[in-house]
């Protein structure tokens, strides 16, 4: 095993890659966990934490559909995710530059 901190935190700004493909944000940290999960020290962590998020995000999204329509507050959930999409990427590269560990608030652990 390797280490490899430029690659962790190109794998936390990948995310960003949602602004211009929609879905890329999630396919390209799940190809560079799945594939450099057993080769870069740390990767599998921080990958791990990348995917929780993720999905946690897209749950809470889904949850805040219906909150628009009934009550109005999924605009501000709405919010608070972009918000969370925005932040939360950047300072767990900085982290992972810093080789601290991987910290998304809110993340549901599934994997």
């Amino acid at each position: 095993m390797r280490k490899d901190k430029q690659l962790i935190v190109l794998t936390h700004l990948s995310q960003f890659i949602d602004l211009f493909t929609g879905i890329g944000g999630f396919i390209v940290p799940l190809i560079l966990w799945l594939v450099k999960k057993d080769e870069v020290i740390d990767m599998d962590k921080h990958g791990r934490a990348i995917l929780n998020f993720r999905i946690s995000m897209f749950i809470y999204l889904l949850i805040c559909i219906p909150m628009v329509i009934f009550f109005g507050l999924g605009l501000i959930g709405f919010l608070v995710i972009g918000i969370f999409y925005l932040i939360f990427p950047i300072i767990n590269a900085i982290r992972a530059s810093n080789e601290e560990e991987p910290n998304y608030p809110l993340s549901i652990q599934f994997l």
